[in-house]
């Protein structure tokens, strides 16, 4: 099949990377986002030019002469790797097959920018991704395959995206293609009764909240580690909390109960977070230990203040 690749940064590149090493398909053209003033070339464009491919980077398809160029390539279908461009129908039904588009998370569960962040913030025990037939609504549409994995008890985001849902799905772009070559590929439908909408989870839902029970707390902090990343204050300074673990202790919320080598216990309802890591502002990640030594935390500090 002729295939164009539209994506951006690690995920499209390694999506494209893929199709290009088996070299059972064509891709004949790879579409990206607009270069950015001060901001390091797309991985996928530096790989798309390396290997002589057409690169186009349209801001949008509203104009005539972008669909012209999309569908001078004469493409099978088109595969929407990690895309934050809005695509029209008219650009997405331009190739033979159509499109097929990458989401996180099991649809229709996760709609959304942050689709891996979420569910483990809201202490979900299962994710997973799905392919799905793009449409002008936000994730919606029919589902071509999906897959399902595990959110252990303390995944951060690193563990469920990059070591689980990353290289499963970069190599599903294979079957992918199989399925559309094969002929009447799969169309799950979504029970739209369980969807589910949550926007782009920003540094503003990631300020810990202390009074909190102690399983929320911990979910926070690690669905949102590395980025947004999870923060609280010491007298009115931030500081980013990222490694942490749920340990015994009661207490009033919000107090520094113990400081030692392994970290920082503060209380929170039912249980304390020791914090392993931090990271103050304007400063680097380092041991919560150390930062503690820095600042002159002791047990009976508030923080969150």
């Amino acid at each position: 099949m002729r295939l164009i690749v539209m994506g951006q940064q690690a995920f499209g590149k390694d999506v494209l990377a893929k199709l290009l090493d088996t070299g059972t398909d064509e891709v004949v053209a790879v579409y990206c986002e607009p270069d950015r003033d001060g901001k390091p070339v797309d991985p996928i464009k530096e790989l798309a030019l390396e290997k002589g491919l057409p690169v186009h980077q349209p801001a949008n398809f509203d104009d005539p002469a972008s669909l012209e160029v999309l569908a001078g390539h004469k493409a099978d279908l088109m595969v929407m790797a990690f895309v934050n461009v809005f695509v029209p129908e008219a650009a997405r039904d331009t190739p033979t097959h159509g499109s097929i588009c990458f989401h996180p998370s099991l649809l229709p569960l996760h709609r959304g920018p942050s689709a891996v962040n979420w569910p483990i913030i809201m202490g979900s025990t299962k994710s997973g991704y799905s392919w799905f037939y793009p449409s002008d609504g936000l994730d919606e549409g029919d589902s071509l395959l999906q897959w399902e994995c595990e959110i252990g008890p303390d995944d951060t985001v690193i563990d469920l995206y990059f070591k689980k849902i990353y290289p499963h799905a970069v190599d599903s772009v294979l079957t992918v293609c199989d399925l559309f070559r094969a002929g009447n590929p799969p169309r799950i439908v979504p029970d739209e009764d369980q969807a589910t909408y949550e926007r782009r989870c920003t540094r503003t839902h990631a300020r810990i909240e202390w009074h909190r029970p102690v399983k929320q707390v911990y979910d926070l902090i690690r669905g949102t580690n590395p980025a947004p990343g999870a923060w609280t204050t010491l007298n009115g300074a931030e500081v980013d909390v990222y490694d942490c673990a749920i340990v015994a202790g009661d207490g009033i919320s919000g107090r520094v109960r113990d400081v030692s080598d392994a970290g920082v216990a503060v209380q929170c309802v039912g249980g304390r977070i020791l914090i392993k890591r931090v990271r103050p502002a304007g400063g680097a990640k380092m041991p919560a230990s150390d930062w503690a030594a820095s600042v002159g935390l002791a047990p009976g500090a508030t923080l969150g203040s």
